[in-house]
């Protein structure tokens, strides 16, 4: 199997939308890649995503840090370096951009600058630290007809695809009555947790279930109620957070709660990190890895050790086709963005998906903040309620 094939089997999406010139050849893309080695980094490796398109080249690589930024373009195989990220974009006129740092407080700054200079492209997550960001970039996206993805590569995964086809179309497990989730819990249990890997958690939540309608959460501090004095800064530049033990129940269409809760303990399994689908004839459990892990209990009582009962791979699950590069599972986000541009419509993972991540995470903290009850979506004050509540 050659590359172009690998690509277009993996994304499932085809490439003759590409303008040629010349001899035939396909008309490059040309890219640009924000970074910054001391501040974020490129989220997973984002600086080789656009390695994974055929016909895209990458003509510049911005990184304040003078070492990460030439060791990083050698492996992007970016033509030319700057230091400051808003040179690039005026002298190299990219067609696409990927923002990676990690750190979401520059994102907003980064993709202004981007769609001012009339980019499309693709940002790391969590979107950024609030609505009001949140609000402001989509304005700035849409209001030029730019096509922006964002890093949610599980939910772009042909397995999660599937997934939701046989649970949502098939009625695999039957009816849905709920769905529960946890972080990592590692050294960022709770509010940093929330934020972080609960970006992941919530897009699949909305992906399988459709949009929330409210929230109630409630947060601890060593075992009692956060309070006002408790909010501080994550570990990475995230925007402010508070406690260490959290529970979140979202209310859905038809009746679903699904339920997210990250908690500081001693365990140390980071394992638990996904999420779970019951069904009136089944569960079926999604783990967060590289290539998400699926498996399926046929099993209206939920008991895997009755007889003749256990946890099985999805029927007729598609197997994964790793590529050359180490970040081939980003291969479909890439592809259906291009395809976005092309065929000028939203992508299938988008930063509009992004924006909902951030408001559901948002609406843990805003529903604490009012003495934990229920907040309607969409959430009505846009601003930070830590910030407020402080």
């Amino acid at each position: 199997m050659n590359r172009r094939t690998f690509l277009h089997s993996a994304a499932g999406l085809s490439l003759t939308g590409i303008t040629r010139t010349g001899q035939g050849s396909p008309s490059k893309y040309r890219a640009c890649v924000i970074g910054d080695s001391a501040g974020g980094g490129y989220g997973h490796d984002l600086h080789l995503m656009w390695g994974l398109h055929p016909a895209v080249e990458v003509v510049g690589l911005a990184d304040p840090e003078p070492t990460g930024r030439e060791r990083r373009a050698a492996e992007a195989g970016a033509k030319r370096t700057y230091a400051d990220y808003r040179r690039m974009l005026t002298e190299e006129k990219p067609d696409l951009v990927s923002i990676g740092p990690r750190w979401t407080v520059k994102h907003l700054e980064y993709l202004l600058h981007c769609a001012e200079a009339g980019a499309h492209g693709l940002i790391e997550k969590p979107l950024c630290v609030d609505l009001t960001q949140a609000d402001a970039m989509y304005e700035a996206v849409a209001g030029r007809g730019l096509k922006w993805s964002i890093a949610f590569n599980f939910r772009a995964s042909p397995v999660v695809e599937h997934a939701r086809r046989l649970i949502v179309e098939e009625g695999l497990i039957g009816e849905v009555l709920e769905v529960r989730s946890r972080g990592k819990e590692d050294h960022r249990a709770g509010g940093e947790d929330l934020i972080v890997m609960g970006a992941h958690t919530f897009d699949m939540m909305i992906h399988f279930l459709g949009p929330p309608r409210w929230c109630s959460a409630s947060i601890q501090v060593g075992g009692r109620k956060a309070l006002p004095s408790d909010v501080g800064e994550a570990t990475e530049p995230l925007g402010p957070v508070v406690g260490d033990r959290l529970q979140a129940t979202f209310g859905f269409s038809g009746g679903v709660n699904a339920y997210f809760s990250s908690m500081k303990n001693d365990d140390g399994n980071q394992g638990r990190w996904g999420i779970e689908i019951y069904g009136t004839r089944g569960v079926v459990t999604i783990r967060m890895t590289r290539v998400p892990k699926i498996f399926w209990l046929n099993e209206p009582s939920w008991a895997p050790g009755k007889e003749g009962t256990g946890w099985r791979p999805l029927p007729q699950a598609p197997v994964p086709r790793p590529g050359p590069s180490r970040v081939w599972h980003y291969t479909p986000i890439v592809a259906d963005l291009i395809g976005a541009v092309e065929d000028n419509r939203r992508p299938r993972v988008s930063l509009e998906d992004g924006r909902a991540s951030v408001e559901m995470t948002q609406a843990v903290f805003e529903s604490h903040v009012q003495g934990g009850r229920p907040v309607p979506f969409p959430l009505e004050r846009r601003d930070h309620p830590l910030k407020r509540w402080t």
